[in-house]
């Protein structure tokens, strides 16, 4: 054992036979559903604390569950009566906090995106590697969706044989304020780049942009919708229509082609009502609606295995850093009009 390990009892905890002690770090609105979910679902998990740079915010919501409020994050990551963080806070601070998270030994559910920056997620990659462990989970919870994991199971079956295409596309009814054009790449298509990865088991090697015309709908100056075409190692083809301002709901859909057949998820077909009024099913609003069962999933599994001692079961760090990277690539595509190629560099043996 070496003498970091031996200073902190954290890195060599294996696993827990009594509840996982959770605190939340950030409780906006994904934040506060999360917590939630672990106060009232979650089996064998305890919500401890709440901690958001909003203190009265911070107060609210941990007299709501009745758990501490701990104002600084970062000490909420070092509390003794914590077991395991969840990083639900702007992306801009999860650096700095997940890489505290790994100093100390931390169990670590950080939602997307890792990082804002490739650079920064790999700086990640290294910590985690270096620890020895798998401790980081990258929250892309449409791994947990049903739907996904049926379509990734016929692909892997080749029944339909070599997948050629995926077509893909991801709708919201409206923007919240100050939304940029490249945060339509940065918050959105970053979970199609990672279902992608995913769904057909390699890596994205190009990435063009293209920009139709604009919705009179969307705020002035934002590109809105986009068309993203990406390249996999083995040739397949991924194209996301990405369109934030329908006005209408919240939309995810993707379509497997490949040699044999086709096959195809999102289409909401759970329940279409026929009336003299017509025929039809409903939009879901936003995207709780669509996945929330897939994030009760997620939240479960990361539990039970943070509890036995694996520590993750999903996405993990290197996913995390392959998504920022993609997105970095796209966000240089989408202002320059041009492909751009991506380089991932050597993925380190054994980790996530």
């Amino acid at each position: 054992m070496s003498t970091a390990t031996q200073e902190n009892p954290h890195t060599a905890r294996q696993g827990y036979d009594r509840d996982l002690r959770v605190a939340v770090l950030g409780v906006g609105m994904m934040g506060q559903d999360h917590a939630r979910r672990l106060a009232t679902l979650t089996k064998g998990a305890q919500l401890v604390a709440v901690s958001d740079v909003d203190a009265a915010r911070t107060d609210a919501v941990a007299a709501e569950f009745g758990v501490r409020a701990l104002h600084d994050p970062l000490a909420a990551i070092e509390d003794p009566d914590v077991d395991a963080v969840v990083v639900a806070t702007p992306g801009f601070t999860h650096e700095d906090l997940v890489l505290r998270a790994i100093a100390a030994g931390r169990p670590t559910l950080c939602e997307k995106p890792l990082t804002t920056s490739p650079q920064t997620s790999r700086a990640v990659v290294e910590a985690e590697r270096a620890l020895g462990r798998r401790l980081v989970q990258v929250g892309f919870m449409r791994r947990f969706d049903a739907e996904y994991e049926r379509l990734r199971a016929l692909i892997a079956s080749a029944e339909l044989g070599r997948p050629l295409f995926l077509h893909c596309a991801h709708r919201n009814a409206t923007t919240p304020p100050n939304f940029s054009s490249e945060m339509l790449i940065l918050d959105s298509v970053v979970h199609e780049v990672d279902v992608a990865r995913f769904l057909l088991g390699e890596e994205i090697t190009a990435i063009t942009v293209l920009t139709p015309g604009r919705t009179s709908h969307a705020p002035q100056g934002l590109q809105d919708p986009q068309f993203v075409l990406m390249e996999t190692a083995s040739g397949t083809l991924v194209d996301v229509e990405i369109f934030v301002n329908t006005t209408v709901g919240y939309e995810v859909r993707t379509e497997l082609v490949a040699e044999r057949g086709s096959a195809q998820i999102g289409l909401g077909v759970g329940l279409v009502r026929h009336s003299a009024a017509g025929w039809g099913g409903a939009v879901p609003g936003d995207f709780r609606q669509r996945f929330g069962a897939a994030y009760d999933t997620e939240f479960q599994r990361w539990v039970d295995a943070v509890r036995s001692g694996a520590g993750v079961d999903g996405p993990g760090v290197w996913d995390g850093y392959a998504a920022a990277a993609v997105c970095a690539a796209g966000v240089e595509s989408l202002r320059t009009g041009r492909r751009v190629e991506v380089d991932l560099g050597e993925r380190p043996d054994g980790l996530g």
